[in-house]
């Protein structure tokens, strides 16, 4: 029998339980339909103000669980009693409750101090190198979404306005800033960089492109040469596309099987709407 999706590790157990640890948006309600159409056996960690609550009540009280962000040390403790053997990370957390506001329990406190660096990154990865100490496995957050993610060529069914020289040029300086840790994606228009997203995010970074020269420029979404997929996956949805559209972009190339696109037979019929082209390199 093929697996239930190539992003699963070797020897996976499709009798242990996962455990679902739910962020923001789409994404963590997409993980969940996914999953339980392959028969997954899952429970739920939430979080207040963060989870949508009609994924939180689509789960049985036992099998779930509402937590602070902050709280570690009643996750860690939640993922053992729910008997878990894979979790998986999937939704933003507001980057402010990250940084600024933040009421860590005693685990928590302890990471974060620990870190001499304090980014998404290295506070995910220590988290999921608490989780992993549990026994449990942190699965790819691409698995069971294998048909949501971006695949080669012009999704869009068209030919891609943009000349081979330009998206190359494009690509380049998508995964150069990848690789810098500065952000994930960049607009570009004729071999000129019009703007690179970092901190503020991608739509931030869509305006500020509108702002300038906007015709035949061109969005670029890759990753970092080892990015690290437990936790870090690309995103592109309806939003992004809305942001595109207000701010004059008509072209985006997503790096195929690394950007996942968030309720993808929506986006792709909007984006042909409104003559959005979206390439997957």
């Amino acid at each position: 029998m093929a697996p239930a999706s190539a992003y699963l590790p070797t020897g996976y157990d499709p009798g242990r339980p996962v455990v679902l640890i739910a962020g923001q948006g789409l994404y963590p309600q997409l993980a969940a339909q996914g999953m339980r159409q392959a028969g997954v056996s899952l429970r739920l960690i939430a979080f207040e103000e963060e989870t949508p609550p009609d994924l939180i009540a689509s789960f049985p009280e036992a099998e779930r669980i509402t937590l602070r962000v902050g709280q570690l040390g009643r996750m860690l403790k939640a993922i053992g009693d729910f008997g878990a053997g894979y979790a998986f990370m999937a939704g933003q957390i507001t980057p402010r409750r990250l940084f600024h506001g933040l009421h860590p329990d005693l685990k928590a406190a302890a990471i974060l101090f620990s870190l001499k660096r304090r980014n998404a990154e290295t506070i995910f990865g220590a988290i999921a190198t608490e989780i992993e100490a549990l026994g449990v496995r942190l699965l790819d957050a691409r698995s069971f979404l294998d048909d949501s993610l971006a695949t080669p060529g012009c999704m869009t069914g068209r030919s891609f306005p943009i000349g081979e020289e330009y998206l190359d040029h494009g690509i380049h300086v998508a995964r150069e800033c990848a690789r810098l840790d500065i952000g994930q994606g960049c607009v570009v228009r004729k071999g000129t960089v019009l703007a690179v997203e970092a901190y503020e995010g991608t739509d931030a970074m869509l305006r500020r492109a509108g702002a300038l020269k906007a015709d035949q420029a061109l969005f670029v979404k890759a990753v970092k040469p080892r990015q690290d997929f437990r936790f870090d996956v690309p995103c592109f949805g309806l939003r992004t596309l809305e942001t595109m559209r207000e701010a004059g972009l008509h072209c985006a190339a997503l790096e195929a099987g690394k950007v996942l696109i968030l309720g993808k037979p929506a986006v792709l019929a909007q984006a042909k709407t409104w003559g959005i082209s979206l390439l997957g390199f």
